[in-house]
Parts: C-alpha cells; structure tokens; sequence
C-alpha cells in the first residue's frame, strides 16, 4: 500500500504527516513530497520545507533536488517520483506521499502523456508578450484554445500559463489532452494500491488565519532576508517559474523597491489565499478518497482516524 495525504497550504498537512511517520503504525516511513516549490534549493522558509532536524527523523525525497535556475516539469516529477517510491519499497519501507500541488497528484493517480519538449524561443516570445500586455490578458486567450486548462489557472499565474500556450503553440493540442482520464490509464508509476485522504478545511475564515499566522511566523523567521541571498545572485532573476512561487514573488518585489512593506504583506497574504481557494477547488473535484476538517477537528483526532483508516502494511 502507498499512503498519499494532500491539502492546501497551512492545513497543517507537515505536522500531521511526521505524527503519522512516527507513530509506527505504518512501519518504517518515507515522505515523497507532493510539492512544486520545495523542490529548489534556498527555498526553505517561504515554502515551509521540513527543517534539518525534521528531516533527520524522518527520511524526506523531492526535496532540494534543483536549483532556482531549473525548471521542473510534472513529467520530470513523475519520473522521480516513481524512482523514489521504488527504492522506499526496495527497502521494505511504506511511502507516504504528501503536499498541495494539486497538478502532481492528478498526474500520479491518472498518468498523462508524454509532454513535448518546447522550443525555447517559443517560451521567450511568451514572456516578452506578457511584459507588454500583461498574464491575464495571455490567461484570456488560453481560455480560448483549452478552457479547461484556463478554468483551473490564476490570471497571474505565469508559469502554468505559459507552459500552457507552449504546448499549444508548439502542437496545436491543448495541454489538458495531454492529460488522460484514469479510466484509460490507471495508476501506472507504482506496483500498488493508493490510499488517499484529504485534509479539506470548510471554514474560510479558518484557513485565512491560518496562512496569516504562519507568514507572520515566516517573517519572524527570517524569511526577507532568505529572499536577499537569493537576490545575490546575479543569475536569479523574478521570472523564473521557482521565484515566481507565492510569497516570493511578492517579497522579489518589496526588496527591489516597488512596494512597502505593509503592501507587501497584504499582497503575499492575499496570494496565498487565493493559492489554497484554488487547492480547495481542486480537492472538490476528486473522488475516492477520505476527507478530513482541520478547521473542525483536532490534529490528535485527525491522527486517530487515520491510524484507525490506515493500517500497517
């Protein structure tokens, strides 16, 4: 059996995952993380990556595994993803797959094609569209040629939808055809059962204290200052798709000057928010799978019910 925990940002997904790894009842735990930004290296407060020690308790992979400069893609994740989960069963251990990045759960619960490789000045063309006319008025054309990728995206949300009109640029098919329906292909990338739950908070309000809470933990942290080394480094610039990442992008923005510190803040908070509404949206869509209210259960009782639903391999 692989175990898989997801939900959006702040739900306390971390926590309750280590609780789970050490409470034994799954034997020998590894964490595969489920998480497009804590792959880059020198992303650490911001994306809320397991610290030091965390990660000295328990074994975590897809962390770490690239630097700010590369880009990533979700068949790149699924390679590695497949390559861990191996080796974490080669050695008689139970993987547990945890994180928010909706994109990475769909694509390792139902498969996707082979994604083309992109000409890169196809992506440079892009980008030099969007700094002229701007992310959402390039989402409303995507909207045009493959609404249901534009449907699930942000207006600003750069990255996807550059990626998404690269493809379609390139092949003339829509990203989401790319994107097969279980039926047609099952879980191919583990020899193994899938057992999922969700964490999937209904309480708004909740969730949005939540994720104020934690960023004035990351501010305390040092996350500003996290964000000036990066900026030393004369080959990082903010329109990379790693910092490009929420939080980030808006910090990027503070430390060169175009904003206050308070507008800042509002602007990262407010992001965010809008990261876990789409996360949330995403969990909605899902089936079979057990849902867990953080914003109405304790985190002990939370670990009860999934101890009592997951049993040791």
């Amino acid at each position: 059996m692989i175990y898989c925990l997801i939900g959006p940002t702040a739900c306390g997904k971390s926590s309750l995952s280590m609780a789970l790894a050490q409470a034994g009842s799954l034997g020998t735990v590894e964490i595969v993380s489920l998480d497009s930004a804590q792959i880059y290296r020198g992303l650490d407060i911001g994306t809320a990556k397991p610290s030091a020690a965390e990660q000295s308790r328990v074994r975590h992979h897809l962390i770490d595994c690239r630097d700010p400069l590369e880009s990533y893609s979700v068949a790149q994740f699924l390679r590695d993803a497949q390559t861990a989960i191996a080796e974490i069963r080669a050695r008689g251990h139970t993987p547990l797959l945890v994180g928010g990045t909706m994109l990475y759960f769909k694509a390792l619960r139902e498969g996707i094609d082979d994604l083309p490789e992109v000409p890169p000045e196809i992506r440079s063309a892009l980008a030099k569209e969007a700094a002229e006319v701007g992310w959402p008025a390039l989402h409303r054309r995507l909207a045009l040629v493959d609404p249901l990728t534009a449907q699930r995206l942000a207006p600003q949300d750069a990255q996807r939808i550059s990626r998404a009109l690269e493809v379609w640029t390139h092949t003339g098919r829509t990203l989401s055809s790319f994107h097969r329906n279980m039926e047609e292909r099952p879980a191919l990338y583990f020899n193994a059962p899938l057992s999922v739950i969700a964490l999937q908070p209904e309480d708004r309000h909740w969730i949005h204290r939540r994720i104020a809470e934690r960023f004035t933990e990351m501010m305390a942290a040092g996350f500003l200052h996290e964000v000036e080394g990066l900026m030393q480094r004369k080959e990082l610039h903010p329109d990379l798709p790693s910092l490009r990442t929420v939080g980030y992008r808006q910090a990027w923005a503070h430390l060169s000057g175009q904003t206050d510190r308070a507008t800042f803040i509002d602007q990262a908070v407010a992001a965010t928010r809008q990261l876990a509404k789409r996360q949330i949206t995403w969990l909605r869509s899902f089936h079979n799978m057990m849902r867990l209210d953080p914003s109405a259960l304790s985190a002990e009782t939370m670990l009860q019910q999934i101890r009592k639903t997951w049993t040791a391999p």
